[in-house]
């Protein structure tokens, strides 16, 4: 996923206009005070969550499973995503869902920092992504914590519901059959829900990935927040195991080819993990 902000969030008056200039329809929710809503880490321009998979200069669509030294398991490299994405033919997913406890943001440096947790179709080789997901990001050093969606392309949207670290959520992105998306994101710990329904035709449909994500900025590849270790389970692509369906494991790397966080082998039940290893 992708989120652009074009100038510094810095008033909640901004993320209101955000929210209505992209539409769409949610599930009713109880109103918050602005001050229990945590808007993205202040100050980078062009601000991204979310978006299209990014492979390191001249790299390969697809890298060796031996020349990684992760057994059997295909692998592929990028410079923002980790994690698992199911690939095929263009229409080939209808639907890919995942939970996961929000992680905590460790923030020691004062600079701002990033970390996505996201479901989605597409955005691994196709020019779109349909994807909901939260964020435990670090301005300087205060933890921020808030849930999103975005139909990349076009600008994501923050969702106003309270965040905390260790609130579990489930999220889903499907496909109708015609040129409906639904997006859900529910935190069971709060009792909130939001539904997002888009119509859109035309996407290739040709991936469901489940992502830890260093966000992006109009300048490139953000600091990615220290979010510890995050453990996604019940990760399904067209209500199947995404274990079952021979998944890509994506490597975050930085620009030295460093491991930037792991990603554990995937458990037959869709489980796997992230843990931080560096912000840049």
């Amino acid at each position: 996923m992708i989120r652009r902000w074009s100038i510094p969030l810095t008033t909640a008056g901004l993320v209101l206009g955000s929210l209505m200039a992209l539409g769409g329809t949610a599930s009713a929710a109880p109103a918050h005070p602005a001050a229990t809503h945590a808007a993205p880490a202040a100050s980078v321009a062009g601000f991204q969550p979310g978006g299209l998979m990014a492979r390191p200069a001249g790299a390969s669509a697809s890298a060796s499973a031996a020349a990684q030294g992760h057994g059997a398991r295909t692998t592929d490299q990028s410079t923002n995503w980790s994690g698992y994405a199911a690939t095929g033919a263009n229409g080939a997913f209808k639907s890919i869902s995942a939970s996961w406890k929000e992680p905590t943001a460790t923030c020691s440096s004062r600079s701002a920092q990033y970390a996505s947790f996201w479901v989605g179709l597409d955005g691994f080789t196709s020019s779109s992504v349909e994807q909901t997901g939260t964020d435990s990001d670090c301005s300087g050093r205060t933890p921020q914590y808030y849930g999103w969606y975005e139909m990349f392309p076009a600008n994501p949207v923050n969702f106003t519901n309270p965040v905390s670290p260790g609130d579990s959520f489930t999220a889903s992105v499907t496909f109708s059959g015609t040129a409906t998306y639904t997006l859900v994101l529910k935190d069971t710990t709060k009792g909130w829900t939001q539904t997002i329904t888009k119509n859109q035709s035309g996407l290739a449909r040709s991936s469901a990935e489940v992502i830890t994500e260093a966000p992006s900025s109009s300048s490139g590849v953000l600091p990615l927040a220290n979010f510890g270790t995050i453990s996604y389970s019940a990760s399904a692509a067209n209500g199947t195991s995404l274990a079952s369906q021979s998944p890509t494991e994506i490597i975050m790397i930085d620009s030295s080819n460093r491991d930037k966080d792991s990603t554990s082998a995937i458990g037959s039940a869709g489980a796997f993990s992230n843990t931080w290893i560096r912000a840049n």
